[in-house]
């Protein structure tokens, strides 16, 4: 297979690359510029606008319907009915309702005694009075606004159980514990955490038993809601209890528009039955969709029988399932990937006669696009020991976890494998030895792979070689439309490698909130955010922008020299712009483990240190990476102790030299491999640590500026074992998330400010109202009090005469 970037240029110049910051000035601009003004200071903030949405898959009734909606009448022409049309789709535009003014908004926060309930109060107490029209037309993206969805919504029935005395056990304003019938669900949204009790109860994929153990759940309405199903109870009943979770996911809002409107906002019915005055919890119950008080198109996760029969057929596969998972895009291949996850992960007690897993089970997920436990462009393998209940964006790292691990990871760079496929290929190869690997120390880990949707042309080439060549148990195509073309050729590998193939439909979809590009900026910028404090079995989210978070500046030159190289994958490019391409720019940091590692060096032994150690401080000085202000987040229990001996990174570095190119103006270590594109690092001597974002380049100090999550005891580990380390820019999508999020920031800041304000108001109008009325109060006493000394007998009304 021939590098597709040999084959063909760029898709944009990189003048363009340079160009990024202009371009996302002015499209914040051109958001500010759509926002209506305040008419009056003293008013409510500004509605938060619900993000332009991908356009609704209607079935074919509903476009049936469509078409009769908008055919005219008999006798008219068609000019004239066009026109009508658009007169009433300017109606329905005109007549949208304006936020409300918040001085007769209802104070909540107040009520809640918890500092960071009433932080979670405040970021949605504003939900319900946000308009559903958010934008008009259509975007530069070119997504669907919300202004074109129909306003009639669907309604589905989410909960077959309804609270009431007899079935909840106890609530306040931040539990709630309920009993569920066998056979019978629940559905909420919003952030939980959620612990059985008595009974059996399964959600999404997992079977949960009695045991002191939380399982946090996330519930956005960007996905369909998960189901809490009651399998077997103790007197037909299963008991369990949901607690508010402020884990700061929510926050998010305040930096993207992507994050508005996801969570639970207002009153439900159901919260009228278990919640008091103005209490709210990070939860809410649904019965139906249109319980919801923002009118969202909210839909249950229900799993196909054919689904739920394969996933109980192949966990009965125990240790010996190794499954490879594909199908076309948008066919369900992530949902029943994490169904038959979580269901491998159940903490099944031993006492039952079925599958029990302690060691664990291993997820190669090889789509780069849409990756489950890492951000975009990375393939990886993870080793997860306990389920995870939530969107790929409430857990886009592993790092820290305690659910798992990320084995190994590498950097394709794109969201599609189709870039370089020769590249994809030797990753995919390199975490299928890992997993083998993995077997030495965890001899009874299944594993399930995950396909992309890149499953049509080389793609297919590509999916019959892995099913030929990766010794699996059973494969699993998620279409029963084919196409033929695909169906045929994949059967006849798997009969090949004997292994059966299983065909199952896909997940049918009608509407969806976000649109795949949308969906990747929300993961990217929750990668960014989020962070596992030591001792907290739960991330956490920062709503700090990365524009004030503190970076890691890296040497790039001189003596301190912290990285080996920058590769830029693609085509060759002008030394001198290699400026531009990077600052603003997402990059991977990739760790060289091996001489191995740099293409063309073949046959040549593996030049790895002996029980030598880099001598690097305690600070890491030494290794030219530094904190900017100081070195807390750093692992002290790691020994830096000074050893002598050759290096590693010494190695590596004389080795890079002959193809490292500096610019001229900035001095920076252009590193290119290769004739007309560059040549990725070899996926057996190198692996991605992480993604970073390259927030400034000081040409005069020669220090790059990095802002990452990745822990700094990762880095310092692989540092310690005398590895180089080498910045990797990709072609993922532009970071404009990052660079709007100090507009987004000061808007919530400024709406947080009039909010208080208003309610400072009404309270200061309460407070005078209830003055007035005692005033009123006492005045009619004394009105009515006789002033001719006749007592309680006399009838003031009338006239006394003393």
């Amino acid at each position: 297979m021939k590098r597709k970037a040999e084959k063909q240029q760029e898709a944009a110049p990189v003048s363009a690359v340079s160009a990024v910051s202009a371009i996302a000035a002015r499209r914040a601009q051109l958001q500010q510029s759509q926002i209506p003004p305040l008419q009056n200071t003293n008013s409510a903030p500004e509605s938060d606008e619900e993000p332009p949405a991908k356009k609704a898959r209607p079935s074919p009734a509903r476009e049936t319907n469509g078409r009769q909606e908008v055919t005219p009448k008999k006798g008219s022409r068609g000019k004239s009915g066009q026109q009508a049309t658009v007169k009433s789709a300017e109606k329905k535009v005109e007549s949208t309702p304006q936020t409300p003014d918040l001085s007769s908004a209802r104070v909540t926060a107040s009520d809640v005694s918890d500092e960071e309930s009433e932080e979670y109060t405040s970021a949605i107490s504003d939900g319900g009075e946000e308009n559903e029209t958010g934008l008009s037309g259509e975007d530069e993206q070119g997504f669907e606004s919300p202004s074109n969805v129909p306003e009639e919504i669907e309604n589905f029935t989410l909960s077959k159980t309804r609270l009431n005395k007899t079935n909840v056990v106890y609530s306040d304003e931040r539990v709630l514990c309920v009993r569920i019938k066998e056979k019978m669900n629940l559905v909420l949204i919003g952030v939980y955490d959620i612990w059985v009790k008595r009974g059996v109860i399964s959600l999404m994929g997992a079977k949960l038993h009695p045991s002191p153990k939380l399982y946090r759940v996330y519930a956005p309405s960007t996905h369909s809601l998960p189901v809490i199903k009651c399998v077997s109870g103790v007197e037909g009943y299963a008991e369990v209890e949901i607690q508010s979770s402020h884990s700061g996911i929510y926050r998010l809002k305040e930096l993207s528009p992507l994050y508005h409107r996801i969570w639970n906002s207002g009153e439900t019915a159901a919260d009228k039955v278990t919640l008091k005055g103005s209490s709210r919890r990070t939860f809410s119950v649904l019965y139906t969709s249109s319980d919801d008080p923002l009118k969202r198109h909210l839909r249950p996760l229900h799993l196909e029988k054919k689904w739920s029969a394969t996933i109980k057929v192949l966990s009965q596969r125990g240790s010996s399932l190794r499954v490879l998972i594909c199908g076309p895009k948008g066919s369900g291949k992530s949902t029943f990937s994490r169904y038959l996850l979580n269901h491998l992960l159940s903490p099944a007690p031993q006492t039952e006669g079925g599958y029990s897993n302690p060691d664990g089970v291993a997820f190669l997920d090889l789509d780069p696009g849409q990756p489950e436990f890492s951000p975009m462009g990375e393939i990886y393998l993870a080793h997860l020991r306990e389920p995870t209940f939530g969107p790929p964006f409430s857990h886009p790292t592993l790092d820290r976890s305690s659910n798992g691990k990320i084995v190994r990871a590498h950097h394709i760079g794109a969201n599609s494998p189709k870039e370089d496929p020769d590249h994809y290929v030797m990753a995919a190869m390199n975490l299928m030895d890992q997993y083998r690997a993995l077997l030495a120390t965890y001899p009874q880990c299944p594993l399930i792979i995950n396909f992309p949707g890149w499953i049509f042309g080389l793609g297919l080439e590509v999916a019959m070689w892995l099913v030929r060549s990766l010794g699996l148990s059973d494969v699993v195509y998620m279409s029963e439309k084919g196409p033929s073309e695909v169906v045929e050729p994949l059967g006849h590998a798997a009969g090949q490698a004997r292994v059966p193939l299983t065909t199952l439909p896909s997940q049918p979809i009608d509407y969806v909130t976000r649109s795949s590009a949308q969906l990747r900026s929300m993961q990217m910028q929750s990668y960014f955010h989020m962070s596992q404090p030591d001792g907290c079995q739960n991330p956490i989210w920062s709503e700090i922008p990365l524009a004030y978070s503190k970076p890691i500046l890296v040497d790039y030159a001189g003596p301190r020299q912290g990285i080996l190289g920058i590769m830029v994958l693609g085509n060759r490019h002008d030394p001198d712009l290699l400026r531009g391409i990077l600052d603003g720019a997402i990059v991977s940091i990739v760790a060289v483990e091996s001489l191995n590692a740099i293409p063309g060096y073949l046959n040549k032994p593996d030049h790895r240190r002996n029980g030598a150690v880099e001598a690097i401080d305690a600070d890491a000085e030494e290794a030219g990476m530094l904190e900017d202000e100081d070195q807390d987040d750093v692992d002290k229990d790691v020994d830096m102790s000074d050893v002598t001996g050759t290096t590693l990174a010494q190695q590596l570095k004389e080795s890079l030299e002959p193809n490292i190119t500096r610019t001229s103006g900035e001095d920076l270590p252009y590193l290119f491999f290769g004739a007309g594109s560059c040549t990725p690092l070899d996926p057996k001597g190198s692996r991605s640590l992480g993604l970073a974002l390259v927030r400034a380049i000081h040409t005069s100090s020669r220090k790059l500026e990095l802002v990452t999550p990745i822990p700094s005891s990762k880095i310092l580990e692989a540092l310690k074992q005398g590895q180089g380390l080498v910045i990797v820019r990709g072609q993922l999508d532009n970071p404009d998330w990052a660079i709007s999020e100090e507009y987004h920031a000061a808007r919530a800041a400024e709406q947080r400010h009039l909010l208080s304000v208003a309610r400072a108001k009404k309270r200061k109008q309460q407070e005078t109202n209830g003055k007035d009325s005692a005033n009123n109060e006492s005045d009619r006493e004394q009105q009515n009090e006789c002033r001719g000394g006749c007592g309680s007998e006399c009838d003031v009304r009338a006239r006394c005469l003393g």
